[in-house]
């Protein structure tokens, strides 16, 4: 992966449901034609593209109008470090979503 290449990939800030953190990562767009459009990317393809984030992602769906944009999630609670839920963090995540975002 050339680095000028890797170094465009773009990154949106973290989002949340109920139940995950979601985010979007925009890869340039002569990268986006080796990303196959048949089927999500396994962990390690898309390391190998140059995508950097910490553990516990997944490549959760296909936005078909724009290949070239990469949906990952991942559950509220899930250890950056391991990629495994830690029930304290997931407790913690979904009371302060509570707290922030649904209404009394």
């Amino acid at each position: 992966m050339p680095h000028d290449v890797a170094a465009r990939i773009e990154y949106s800030e973290k989002y949340f449901d109920d139940k995950h953190e979601y985010r979007h990562v925009i890869l340039p767009k002569e990268l986006s034609k080796t990303v196959p459009k048949d089927r999500l990317l396994q962990e390690h393809e898309w390391r190998h593209l140059g995508v950097q984030q910490s553990r516990g992602w997944a490549h959760y769906a296909i936005h078909r109008p724009e290949p070239h944009i990469l949906l990952f999630r991942r559950p509220l609670g899930t250890d950056p470090t391991t990629g495994k839920i830690d029930p304290i963090l997931e407790k913690q995540a979904k009371e302060k979503y509570a707290r922030d975002f649904q209404a009394e």
